[in-house]
């Protein structure tokens, strides 16, 4: 960083300083320590008890904050889509009438259905 940028979380109160020896920045107000992401146009957050990371990215001008779901948000939203779709098809199944699956059971086991053309 050749230029001097106010800190994102003490809102333009500090200044972020390299911190020796590392390659982590660090606010000489508030004591947030950060690292570079996105090519140099982006902040990490590295302490703090938040359970999401705290990114921001620079305009030119000021901070702006952007954030990223974790990997195990992601995988929880899969999990419930999967359920839904699940439950669904459970409900799907018990609302046609019992005939019409036993004919297409029993169409598919005598090979009466065909599913390509000659």
């Amino acid at each position: 960083m050749s230029e001097v940028y106010p800190c994102p979380s003490c809102r333009h109160r500090g200044q972020i300083q390299e911190i020796t020896l590392t390659e982590a920045f660090g606010c000489d107000r508030c004591q947030q320590i950060y690292v570079i992401r996105d090519g140099g146009f982006g902040l990490e957050q590295l302490s703090g008890a938040h359970p999401y990371r705290r990114l921001w990215r620079w305009t030119g001008h000021q901070w702006k904050q952007y954030s990223q779901l974790p990997i195990s948000s992601w995988l929880g939203l899969l999990i419930v889509i999967a359920m839904v779709l699940a439950i669904a098809g459970v409900w799907l199944l018990l609302s046609v009438p019992f005939r019409v699956l036993a004919v297409l059971a029993a169409g598919i086991a005598s090979g009466v259905i065909i599913t390509s053309r000659r």
